[in-house]
């Protein structure tokens, strides 16, 4: 049970009271009414004795009397019968209601934190979030309880109100106080006139009430004296007489009214009577009344006041919860029956202000007067009159002893004839059937008892009581039997020192008799009370929650809810606290406090359920407490609480049917429409649903986008349909970052900030977002329907709020008037003055399905220029299906307007220490868009843009710019992360023919009709082609008319493209960037995107190599001199067909080979003569030999002439009788754009660079080389492009196309075969993390490769020689060996002559011979010398000998001996030494 205010010996004490009748004279009333008190009301807060009382037993012991309550009321008092006592009840439990600035009760239960009192209401439910911080300090008790004022108030009531019964006396009047004022003529004659009318109440038996306890009853005679008034002589005189008449026991003179009505009316005196006057509502009909209507008003749904008046209200916020006054009924005028309460307790206060003023008349000592006055009473007339009628009833019992079955108890053979006649068992049984007369032995044990246990005389009163058990059960009088078992119970919990157990067994015979037997409701309930709270003051919380909700039943619903209320705190505060079962019960009892009309109460303990049921997904039991709490407090007239419970049901994943949620939804609109009829206020609240995720919200910035149109292929640019990546998000802003350099002459200007046109929660939105007037914003918000019905929005639109700023103006512009369409939204009106300002879309009806999450795009259309804060959306949520008719009255009824806030919140902050150790946010400005002056708008479309190419392939397409907007555009630029896939031709490139229809059948190269001869060369410069200082051009300058494009004026221009070298789907971006002609501050360039999907498909595969040629002849050498040497290389070009005929490919055609080099060019193709060669068809292979020579001064120059280093050299060598000219666009343009093996792709944006471009940079070498390894290897380095070029003839829809294309091959070093398709890199293992510096790398050394190519060797001989063996034995013939040094440096050679062939397989083949005179040389050669050695060969007979035995070592002359390297040798020098 909750904790209560008293003890349960208080509370049982005070239930069981010594009851004093009051009867008045009319003078003696009126003196009183001057106080506006009757004289009972005039005593009542007086009742409680301060001191000690004494009697003794009949053993002569003295008892002691502490804290005795006496009770006073009139004589006329009648109990309320049991249907107005149910009403009286109820009204006081109504009343009674925890005051709203209470403080917090906790109880710390396991896991949770229940908050009990009247803060619930906003501190349990889930939609207060911040509940935790309204929860005071806990106890420093382990479990502390909360208090429930309601229920002891309905419990004092109950006690009080209780009938006085046949069975039992402690109700029962012990005396009666004749009161007679002073002023009358002849008091005694008064005081008889008093005395005969008590006695004929009591005697005459025409008064069913008062009871009295004995037929003596104690009549104690009171002379009121008015000091203000009366004459004081007179009154003592007669008081005098009084005394010599009744004894100065029995008679009493009480003087009050000290003052009068005028004197002191300011003075501020205590007003003990305010706690008790209107302590209830049982005797006060006028009160009873007016709550009555405030209990009907809350009952009441369509009434507008609440249960209290603001001044009652007010009043109440300052009482303490027990102490809430409850006003009281009187039956007759000025006798009322005493509510006394202890004085020791002064925390009770009135709570309710009297109308007229009370005490006016009374001084503090008067108040002493009449506390002296009760003392006396009790002291000398009622106690002692008690003490003599135990002495009596005892000497009666205990005469009769020796025939009595027990001590106390007579026997049934002597007063046996004053019963009843015998009945049956059956009739026994019914309590009704069995009545005692007053003398009946066993009553008198019962009187005794009860007289003892009224002095606190508890343990004779357990023996009486126990003995009168007996007797009652042995007659089957039950009634009395369950009287007696109940009191006896008490008594021996009462008794101090615990001599005995509590017999609790007592307490549930007596429940189960009073109910099933007696069919007493009230005396159970009377029963229950006592055993519970005896129950709880022993810690059995268990067995008081069994035995309270026992006591429940269909009968009394007021009585059941509080009984399970009670239950529930019970199992709250066990040792091991039960919450569930807590929160079940408080559930059953705020059900039952709901059928007993306490509206407030089953709300209140709904709320308290509530902490225990939320965020533990008993969702279904969660909807159910909302949706009560919701009706509950709408009834209340609390709609905003029923508002946010309503909204809890509707937010949440619900587990309800969809027949339920659609209950619960028509409930909230029904709800939330009514409290804004109510509240009156214009502004939009917050609607729950649908769930709107803020942080999935997409602002878009821009215009949609024409279509294709035919051929036409539009700019994909951005899109709301496309999904944000954040690798090529990353891409598009290296792109930018590219082209705003080459604009501002190589820096990035401070304000630049990247384009964003589509914002979402992975951009970066720290920056706000620029947006252009006249072209509209479109903000994409996410709608989720968490329910299983349908949800229909209308007239859907965007709140916002707009400062005007004019840009143009000095210091970044001019701030001007913010202007909101809230109240317009509010209204759902077009307002033509907002539109000037801020065109606003509105979609009529957006319906979300079950369960669904829909987008919706709502458009802004800027008029003017400044600072726009999109805020949320507005709509009407209704839950009308979307065919109904609009006009119908449940589909306005169910209607209602409302909004959401688009909040979102920013990244974390996580960069300073600071950030780090707190949870900091940044801004996230993509709703706060900053709307700028005009801007020109590119769209671009591409004609006859292919989607699948060859390897190589060259396509001729074209692009068209148009400008859409009103404003003139400039500096149009492109940059792609595959620059190597198009080119816009050089400045000097043919246009012809300058339109697609015209260009549709011819070739895409420019070609010359020439037959095949030597190759025709051309020198061109790089920076013809864009390619400045060696990098290849990243971005690319379109060219416009004066350089403007106009408003509304289109471009078409020429696109050449070729297919990647790769096969396989290419993903190629293209950024077009372009500037107004009006520079601003906000906005410095606009850009726009494209990607393009190419697949490329297998065409030709191409393997080059170069090799020295061998042939030194020295007609040749002495006529150019030492800069034609070593002039001259081989190279040999492998062509394979590896197309796979899924294109219609049926042969390629090898029409051209052309070269491009600073050094080398091809001279002439070496094939044996036809075409034949240059013909493949699927899968085969032919292969080119091809003859270079080093570029002539004039041609060219060498490597070291400086003037023309910048240029190359184009060779064409045509297998055909069409020359293409690979020295102009497109072959050229390719050609510079190409792309090299090291560049990366997807993920990063290729720059180029010098090193990149300049082709030594192709041979991988390490920066820490010294000067001899680069000798060494520049004299096996080559820098010689190949450009193969073909055609391919395609059979497609019954008709043969001819397909153009080019590969590039590029030779690095002498011997190294290079391929047109680059190798799969091999897969990097991974690197272990080192923490250590890495050792720098050491010097490289030049390789054993790269050492041998230092000299190259040549054998001059007859290739047959005739020799007559038979004459000359030996054979003669003269060798000579050309040594040609092909590095910049002096080089030591040594010769080593003495090698001989040993393989078995050499000597098969050829002959052996030796070598006559010097067998070893030892030369040193200067750089590019040709020396030329005399050697002899000597012969033993004919033959086919190899001379190509000579070993040569070379060294560069600065190194040690160690380098010595072995060079190549030549091919094998055959000779032939014929016999004559």
């Amino acid at each position: 049970m909750a904790q209560c205010v008293q003890s349960v010996q208080e509370f049982i004490q005070d239930s069981f009271v010594p009851m004093v009748a009051v009867l008045c004279s009319e003078d003696a009333e009126r003196v009183t009414r001057k106080n506006n008190l009757s004289f009972p009301e005039l005593l009542r807060p007086f009742c409680r004795l301060t001191s000690e009382g004494h009697l003794r037993d009949p053993n002569n012991q003295v008892v002691v009397v502490k804290g005795l309550r006496i009770s006073v009321t009139g004589i006329n008092t009648k109990p309320p019968q049991t249907p107005e006592l149910q009403r009286l009840l109820s009204q006081a439990v109504s009343v009674c209601q925890p005051p709203e600035g209470s403080p917090a009760n906790v109880i710390t239960a396991g896991d949770y934190d229940l908050n009990i009192s009247d803060r619930t209401v906003k501190a349990s439910v889930p939609w207060y979030s911040d509940w935790k911080e309204t929860i005071t300090q806990l106890s420093s008790y382990k479990y502390y309880t909360a208090t429930t004022p309601w229920f002891e108030t309905y419990r004092e009531n109950f006690f009080q109100s209780m009938p006085a019964s046949e069975h039992e006396f402690l109700s029962h009047y012990l005396a009666c106080m004749l009161v007679v004022s002073s002023c009358e003529a002849v008091p005694t004659e008064q005081f008889l006139k008093l005395s005969q009318e008590q006695h004929r109440i009591q005697h005459s038996g025409e008064y069913t009430f008062p009871k009295w306890f004995i037929p003596n009853t104690l009549k104690y005679y009171v002379l009121l004296h008015d000091i203000s008034e009366g004459d004081e002589q007179r009154a003592d005189s007669v008081y005098e007489g009084m005394k010599q008449r009744y004894g100065p026991q029995g008679c009493y003179l009480l003087k009050i009214n000290s003052r009068s009505d005028a004197t002191g009316a300011d003075e501020q005196m205590p007003d003990p009577w305010s706690q008790y006057l209107h302590k209830t509502s049982i005797h006060n009909p006028e009160l009873y009344e007016e709550s009555a209507v405030n209990n009907a008003v809350e009952n009441d749904v369509g009434a507008v006041e609440d249960g209290f008046d603001s001044a009652a209200r007010d009043d109440m916020s300052e009482s303490h919860p027990l102490q809430l006054d409850q006003p009281t009924e009187t039956c007759y005028p000025g006798n009322n029956r005493s509510q006394s309460v202890d004085m020791t307790r002064p925390q009770k206060q009135s709570s309710v202000t009297p109308a007229t003023p009370r005490w006016t008349c009374l001084t503090l000592n008067d108040h002493d007067r009449i506390r002296q006055f009760l003392q006396e009473f009790t002291f000398r007339g009622l106690l002692p009159h008690i003490e003599k009628n135990i002495r009596q009833l005892n000497d009666q019992l205990v005469s009769r002893k020796g025939l009595s079955r027990s001590l106390f108890s007579a026997t049934k053979k002597l007063f046996g004839g004053g019963k009843v006649p015998e009945k049956s068992i059956a009739d026994l049984k019914n309590t009704a059937g069995l009545l005692y007369p007053s003398e009946a032995p066993e009553l008198q044990i019962r009187k005794m008892a009860d007289l003892c246990f009224l002095v606190q005389h508890y343990e004779l009163a357990y023996n009486c009581y126990h003995t009168a058990k007996k007797d009652f059960l042995s007659d089957q009088a039950m009634l009395y039997a369950a009287g007696s078992l109940e009191m006896a119970a008490v008594s021996a919990f009462l008794q101090s020192g615990a001599p005995r157990p509590y017999p609790a067994h007592y307490m549930e015979t007596a429940i189960q008799t009073y109910r099933d037997v007696c069919k007493n409701m009230l005396l159970a309930e009377r029963c229950c009370l006592l055993s519970a709270e005896i129950s709880k003051s022993q810690a059995k919380y268990s067995e008081a929650a069994t035995l309270l909700i026992k006591m429940t039943s269909e009968d009394c619903d007021l009585r059941s809810a509080l009984l399970l209320e009670q239950a529930a705190h019970c199992f709250i505060n066990m040792r091991t606290p039960m919450v569930r079962k807590f929160a079940f019960h408080m559930i059953l009892a705020g059900h039952r406090f709901s059928k007993a009309g306490q509206k407030r109460h089953a709300l209140r303990c709904y709320c308290q359920a509530l902490q225990v049921y939320k965020g533990k997904c008993w969702t279904l039991a969660e909807d159910h407490i909302n949706f009560t709490i919701g009706r509950q407090s709408f009834t209340l007239r609390q709609p905003e609480n029923a508002v946010a419970a309503f909204r809890h049901i509707l937010i949440n994943d619900s587990k309800q049917s969809a027949v339920q949620q659609a209950a619960f939804l028509r409930e909230y609109l029904y709800v939330y429409k009514s409290m804004s009829q109510l509240s009156g206020e214009t502004s939009l609240p917050q609607l729950p649903l649908p769930c709107l995720h803020s942080s999935q919200t997409r602002v878009f910035f821009g215009h949609e986008r024409r279509l294709a149109e035919g051929e036409k292929q539009a700019a994909t640019h951005v899109t709301l349909d496309q999904e944000y990546d954040r690798d090529l998000s990353q891409l598009w802003r290296e792109l930018e970052e590219q082209v705003v350099p080459a604009v501002n002459r190589g820096t990035v200007p401070v304000t630049f900030q990247p384009s964003q046109c589509c914002l979402n929660s992975q951009t970066d939105n720290l920056r706000y977002p620029l947006a252009v007037v006249e072209e509209p914003i479109i903000v994409e918000v996410v709608f989720r329907n968490p329910l299983k019905v349908p949800l229909v929005l209308s007239a859907l639109s965007l709140l916002w709020k707009f400062t005007l700023k004019d840009f143009s103006g000095p210091q970044g512009g001019t701030i001007g008037e913010t202007i909101t369409n809230e109240k317009e939204a509010a209204s759902s009106k077009d307002n033509a003055a907002l539109n000037d300002i801020m065109d606003t879309q509105v979609i009529p009806e957006f319906t979300v399905s079950p369960e669904e999450t829909k987008v919706a795009r709502l458009k802004l259309l800027p008029r003017k220029t400044g600072e726009l804060h999109v805020l949320g959306v507005v709509y009407n949520l209704d839950t009308t299906d979307v065919g109904s008719s609009e006009d119908s009255p449940a589909s306005e009824l169910m209607c209602v307007r409302g909004q959401q806030n688009l909040e979102i919140q920013g990244p974390r902050l996580n960069m300073t220490k600071e950030e780090k150790t707190s949870v900091s946010y940044g801004p996230d400005r993509r709703l706060d868009p900053i709307i700028t002056p005009p801007m020109p708008l590119l769209e671009v479309f591409f004609i006859n843009f292919p989607t699948g190419l060859l390897c190589g392939e060259i396509r001729k397409a074209w692009v068209e710019f148009v400008n859409v907007s009103a404003v003139p555009l400039t500096g149009l630029r492109v940059a792609s992360t595959h620059p190597e896939f198009f080119t816009f031709g050089s400045a000097t490139s043919d246009l012809t023919p300058v339109t697609p229809t015209a260009a549709e059948h011819c070739s895409a190269y420019k070609t010359l009709a020439t037959p095949p001869s030597v190759a025709a060369v051309a020198l061109v410069s790089p920076a013809a082609f864009g390619v400045t200082g060696g990098d290849r051009p990243a971005v690319t300058e379109i060219p416009l008319s004066r350089g403007v494009l106009g408003p509304g004026e289109a471009l078409q221009i020429p696109l050449w493209l070729r297919g990647p070298d790769q096969e396989g789907v290419h993903e190629i971006n293209f950024l077009f960037y372009y500037e107004s002609t009006e520079k601003t501050a906000k906005l410095s360039h606009r850009v726009l995107r494209h990607t393009a999907f190419i697949c490329a498909s297998r065409s030709l595969s191409v393997r080059a190599t170069a090799s020295r040629s061998n042939t030194l002849q020295g007609g040749e050498r002495e006529q150019r001199g030492t800069e034609e040497k070593n002039s001259s290389m081989l190279v040999f070009v492998d062509v394979e067909n590896i197309n796979t005929s899924e294109a219609g490919v049926r042969e390629f055609h090898i029409v051209q080979v052309s070269s491009s080099s600073r050094q080398w060019k091809l001279h002439q193709c070496i094939n044996p003569a036809g075409d034949k060669d240059s013909k493949l068809a699927n899968r085969e292979r032919g292969k080119l030999c091809f003859r270079a020579t080093r570029c002539r001064t004039e041609e060219g120059g060498t490597a070291a002439t400086s003037g023309a280093i910048e240029k190359y050299t184009f060779a064409d060598l045509n297998l055909g009788n069409e020359q293409i000219v690979s020295s102009t666009t497109p072959c050229a343009d390719f050609f510079f754009r190409r792309s090299l093996p090291s560049e990366p792709r997807r993920g990063g944006v290729s720059t180029g660079s010098a090193n990149q471009m300049r082709r030594h940079s192709l041979t991988p070498h390490n920066a820490n080389e010294d000067g001899v390894t680069s000798i060494i290897r520049k004299c096996s380095e080559v820098e010689l492009d190949i450009i193969v070029l073909w055609k391919a003839y395609v059979v497609e829809d019954n008709k043969q196309l001819i397909l153009e294309g080019q590969l590039h091959v590029a030779l690095q070093t002498i011997g190294k075969e290079v391929c047109s398709l680059s190798q799969k890199e091999e897969t990097q293992e991974m690197v272990l993390l080192k923490f250590k510096p890495d050792v720098p790398p050491p010097i490289s050394k030049p390789s054993l490769e790269q050492l041998s190519h230092l000299i190259k060797t040549c054998l001059h001989y007859p290739e047959s020689y005739d020799h007559p063996f038979p004459l000359k034995s030996l054979c003669m013939v003269p060798v000579t060996l050309t040594l040609s040094n092909c590095s910049l440096a002096q080089v030591d050679i040594i010769i080593d002559l003495r090698h001989k062939t040993t393989s078995p397989e050499s000597l098969e083949v050829h002959g052996s011979f030796t070598w006559l005179g010097q067998t070893q040389y030892k030369l040193q050669l200067q750089a590019q010398e040709v020396y030329r050695l005399s050697l002899k060969a000597c012969f033993f007979q004919a033959g086919v000998y190899n001379l190509g035995t000579p070993r040569v070592f070379a060294k560069l002359a600065q190194t040690s001996a160690m380098c010595e390297t072995s060079q190549q040798s030549a091919m094998p020098a055959l000779i032939i030494i014929n016999g004559v």
